[in-house]
């Protein structure tokens, strides 16, 4: 496993973002872990979590894009967040786009914010993790409704390889099916429990007997097929 997939399951540990126990999740799954995004909240943390997006886009897409696309609420800080940490690392100046809730309908008005989103573009779409591929259908049509626009593909930061909404396989294959864009993730699941089974970190062991019996039952009914 490459030393920075290591550094960002850690980081996410020491964030208090990525947590095992017993979930229920938006879907209604019962899980027995949790990625939270919203729990980076600090200048330190959203510097550090730019720069893993960044190296993961340059790793999967390269930087020939125009606009990184956040979608609203959490997709806001991750863009922004990742837009600079590009500039400082690779020296592009990408610019970032979101979505409104609601649509403004004065001063600066519209359904985005950020840079105006023009035929010709090519865009990156950021999110924090995707388990159906829901948000995918608010945030595509939004796109498409600004023009002749490319999408070069999704970035989340965990893959939780869980079945999609259409069948057997994830979500983020299924999006690379039925919207003919890939999409990657920083880490995937299945390197987080390579990585933490029965390992301690700073004296604690996340990922134990019991809690990767837990993950085995989980990914036994909602795994998804690769």
């Amino acid at each position: 496993m490459e030393a920075y997939k290591k550094e960002f399951i850690a980081f996410m540990l020491d964030s208090d973002v990525l947590k095992f126990g017993e979930f229920t999740l938006k879907s209604g799954r019962k899980s027995p872990f949790y990625m939270n995004a919203g729990a980076y909240v600090t200048g330190t943390q959203l510097r550090r979590l730019g720069r893993y997006y960044a190296e993961a886009i340059h790793d999967h897409y390269g930087l020939d894009f125009d606009i990184l696309f956040g979608p609203a609420y959490k997709g806001i800080p991750l863009g922004v967040a990742t837009v600079m940490a590009i500039s400082e690392l690779y020296g592009k100046d990408v610019k970032y786009a979101s979505n409104r809730k609601e649509i403004k309908d004065h001063g600066d008005a519209g359904i985005l914010l950020g840079s105006p989103v023009c035929s010709g573009d090519r865009v990156v779409i950021i999110e924090d993790v995707t388990t159906s591929g829901k948000s995918i259908e608010e945030t595509h049509p939004i796109l498409k409704a600004q023009g002749d626009v490319e999408i070069v593909g999704l970035i989340v930061s965990l893959n939780r390889m869980e079945k999609g909404q259409q069948g057997e396989r994830s979500a983020l294959a299924e999006i690379q099916e039925l919207y003919g864009f890939p999409a990657a993730a920083i880490v995937t699941m299945e390197e987080v429990i390579t990585c933490l089974y029965n390992q301690a970190y700073k004296g604690r062991v996340y990922i134990d007997d019991n809690i990767k019996e837990a993950l085995d039952a989980y990914y036994a009914v909602y795994g998804a097929k690769k």
